[in-house]
């Protein structure tokens, strides 16, 4: 009996081993001729180096350079590992040839092809592996656009395509691979913005895009819930930080141009454990609760515009083994638990300005809260951006010459073409530049010029830097708040006159939060606060927040601004106090003061509901605008009636998104309405005058007289007076897209008071003096 089992067992294993040799043969005779090929086509590297046609592939030992796996009779995985390109491959090696091989093998699941210096686009034959599930050709030299037949690889889970030469924008079609979970493109040389469609690869886990060229904002990517990995460093995303799920593990925003605050919520982020947002342009306070977020073993804000004190009692999470905080604005100790001496943490914080530790740290009055929202400047430029880096530095140290230049550029190329007005003649030529220039060095190029110009501008503005104000202080201004100093209530909360200790007058704004949120909250309103200094401006000055005792939210923010004394643009009209010059002046103003507020700062303030009795006039008769949208003064706005801007004809939402900019536009056509009549408009009913306007720009004196500020035919120009009427008919036109841009009101103004000057024969020192600057 024992032995016919023996006999059994013998007769079992001789048939595995049948089986066995069955497969390896049937392999051999269909597959291994296709791994033989390769061999041959990569020039014989050493990897590949014991392969004969005996070679039992399925059964070969894996190694670090090769491995082959089998399932019954076909390879599903094949991972070959070379050496960077040695040695190299033969001179009439082709891709194409390569991947026709490759397709012969039909069922692969996995390939692997690294630093083999494989070269040339990637060919569309890899459509033809219908089963692969990960496609990794790390460190190779493919270049062109990544074929769009690899969405046909509907299994695919994996791509990886690190360390390559690809071009062209990251594909939209991404998304309809409907499993895809790990998607890496590091170092390469795309270039464009993300695609919208990334926000709905639900599956994705890892993305990495990390060494490229792409620009812009990130979309939206809070519905990718499986998100663990998001790595963006060394590409010029921004400026805003981006919108994404709290399950991150991973986020690395490293050498980009972010700037602006970071998020509040950031801090719930629990299973973070690696942040690095170093080398942006990021401001605002530093949230000490980073330190202790639950998982965080590795944080690294250097070099960037971080404010805030830091206290020795603050706490941190016992594992962060990295810590840099170097190269920012803050102030106070480094906390205890940073303090550590232990060799397996890491902690840098040079070139703060904190008071104790032993890293060099720089003088007091460098991080001062004072002079940090004077100007905002562009995230630091990288090596490879070396263009804007020289663009920048010629500038400053060309001083206020450079800047001026600078600022002429940017006013040359921010102008447009106009498609709104029939007397085309009078557009200047240099409204074409723009189509010449990139838009990505366009924006920059922009950017850089209103930080130097709004720089240049705050000396002669006359204005202190702007800065967070104490209670106390406005107490003292205001006598307590008392009812003397009380100016009125308007839909932006309640006004106060008050006093400074240097003798500064300033007007206050006091705003009652009616949801309790934490400072935090509130940074990125003011920050853009912080940013809203112009000559034509009533100019921010500084804040001031109070607190509940209870829980420290934010009970009442009070927003302090210039004072301007001298009454409104409107009682400066209906007065008669104002020539046809100072008032084409003041309305030069107001728009130039719009323009401001388009583009002089990121992001720009439109829809700002403007009316005349929002302009006021300072002692040099130069027009300020005193309110406009900001969204904290609207979180908190009350409903206010009879302001007849906001009666504009009724659009869908769609196109008033699409121009915001000229609901601003016709403001301001009703505001050179009321300048042209004279008088004020009460009523929806009365802008309806410009009409008649239209009828009367050929029409005599005696008609004229009839509609319009009769002592205007005694000191005004045909052609001002023509210029100014068909300017406001357009700016009142019921369609937004006939409406002009803010830059060719402005080209109109100045043609309108030029030809007023010359009319008179006044002289060019007196022009210069009744038309404000820029």
């Amino acid at each position: 009996m024992a032995k016919k089992i023996c006999h059994l067992s013998h007769l079992l294993l001789f048939m595995v081993f049948l089986s066995i040799h069955y497969s390896s043969s049937q392999l051999q005779s269909s597959q291994s001729q296709t791994l033989l090929r390769i061999q041959q086509l990569l020039n014989y590297p050493s990897a590949l180096n014991n392969w004969s046609g005996t070679t039992d592939f399925c059964n070969t030992e894996p190694n670090p350079s090769f491995t082959i796996v089998c399932y019954e009779d076909s390879i599903t995985q094949l991972h070959i590992i070379g050496n960077n390109g040695d040695p190299p491959l033969p001179p009439n090696f082709f891709t194409d040839s390569f991947f026709a091989t490759l397709v012969s093998l039909p069922s692969l699941k996995v390939l692997s092809l690294v630093s083999l210096g494989l070269w040339g686009p990637l060919p569309s034959r890899i459509g033809h592996l219908p089963s692969l599930e990960i496609l990794n050709i790390t460190s190779n030299y493919f270049n062109g656009t990544i074929p769009t037949e690899v969405s046909s690889l509907r299994n695919l889970q994996t791509l990886i395509l690190d360390h390559n030469l690809f071009t062209g924008q990251v594909p939209d079609w991404f998304s309809s691979l409907p499993v895809l979970s790990v998607l890496s493109l590091k170092n390469n040389s795309l270039s464009g913005s993300l695609p919208n469609s990334l926000t709905s690869m639900e599956n994705l886990r890892i993305l990495s895009l990390s060494m490229n060229h792409l620009t812009g904002e990130v979309p939206d990517l809070r519905n990718l819930t499986n998100l663990q990995v998001l790595d963006l460093e060394d590409n010029y995303f921004g400026p805003h930080f981006p919108s994404l799920h709290t399950k991150l593990v991973t986020l690395v925003l490293r050498k980009n141009w972010f700037y602006f605050g970071i998020p509040a919520e950031l801090c719930s982020y629990y299973q973070l454990q690696k942040l690095d947002i170093s080398l942006n342009g990021f401001e605002g306070p530093f949230l000490p609760s980073l330190l202790t977020l639950p998982s965080i073993t590795h944080l690294n804000i250097a070099e960037n515009r971080f404010t805030g004190i830091l206290f020795q009692n603050m706490s941190c999470n016992a594992e962060l083994v990295f810590v840099d905080l170097s190269s920012n604005l803050l102030t106070g100790d480094l906390p205890t638990c940073l303090q550590s001496e232990s060799n397996s943490r890491v902690i840098l914080y040079t070139k703060n300005c904190m008071s104790n530790g032993d890293q060099e740290q720089l003088p007091f009055s460098s991080c001062h809260n004072e002079a940090l929202a004077v100007e905002i400047l562009p995230p630091k430029q990288r090596k490879r951006r070396e263009f804007a880096k020289a663009a920048l530095a010629s500038s400053i140290l060309g001083g206020v010459a450079a800047g001026i230049a600078l600022v002429s550029l940017a006013s040359l190329v921010m102008k447009r073409v106009s498609t709104e007005t029939k007397n085309t003649k009078k557009m200047p030529p240099t409204r074409i530049i723009s189509e010449n220039v990139s838009t990505l060095y366009t924006a920059k190029l922009l950017s850089v010029a209103r930080y130097i110009c709004q720089t240049m501008k705050l000396g002669a503005l006359g204005l202190p830097a702007y800065r967070t104000f104490a209670l106390e202080e406005l107490k003292d201004a205001t006598n307590n708040f008392d009812c003397s100093s009380f100016m009125g209530e308007g839909s932006h909360g309640q006004i106060y006159k008050g006093r400074l200790t240097d003798g500064t007058l300033v007007g206050i704004r006091s705003l009652k939060m009616r949801k309790r949120h934490g400072i935090q909250t509130y940074t990125r309103h003011i920050e853009m606060i912080s940013k809203l200094r112009h000559c034509h401006l009533v100019s921010a000055l500084g804040h001031c927040f109070e607190c509940h005792p209870d829980d420290s939210s934010v009970s009442r923010i009070f927003l302090i601004f210039e004072f301007v004394p001298n009454g409104t643009l409107r009682g400066y009209i209906s007065g008669q106090k104002l020539t046809w010059t100072q008032k084409i002046a003041a309305a030069l103003g107001v728009a130039k003061g719009i323009q401001f507020l388009h583009t002089g700062i990121v992001p720009g303030v439109f829809s700002n509901d403007l009316k005349i009795t929002d302009v006021v006039m300072d002692q040099n008769h130069y027009a300020k605008i005193s309110n406009y949208n900001l969204p904290l003064l609207a979180e908190n706005k009350k409903m206010v009636s009879g302001r007849v801007s906001s009666i504009v004809p009724k659009e869908g939402v769609q196109a008033r998104v699409k121009h915001e900019d000229k609901d601003d536009i016709y403001d301001l056509g009703i505001i050179l309405l009321e300048i042209i009549l004279g008088r004020p408009i009460m009523s929806e009913d009365e802008v309806v005058v410009k009409d008649l306007l239209l009828v009367n720009i050929k029409a005599d004196d005696t008609a004229r007289n009839s509609i319009v500020d009769p002592t205007v035919n005694d000191e005004c120009s045909e052609e001002s007076w023509n210029t100014l009427m068909e300017l406001c008919i357009r700016c009142l036109s019921s369609e937004p897209i006939d409406r002009p841009s803010i830059e060719d009101v402005i080209w109109n103004l100045q043609f309108a008071a030029q030809v007023q000057v010359s009319w008179r024969g006044e002289s060019q020192s007196n022009q210069e003096s009744l038309v404000s600057p820029s």
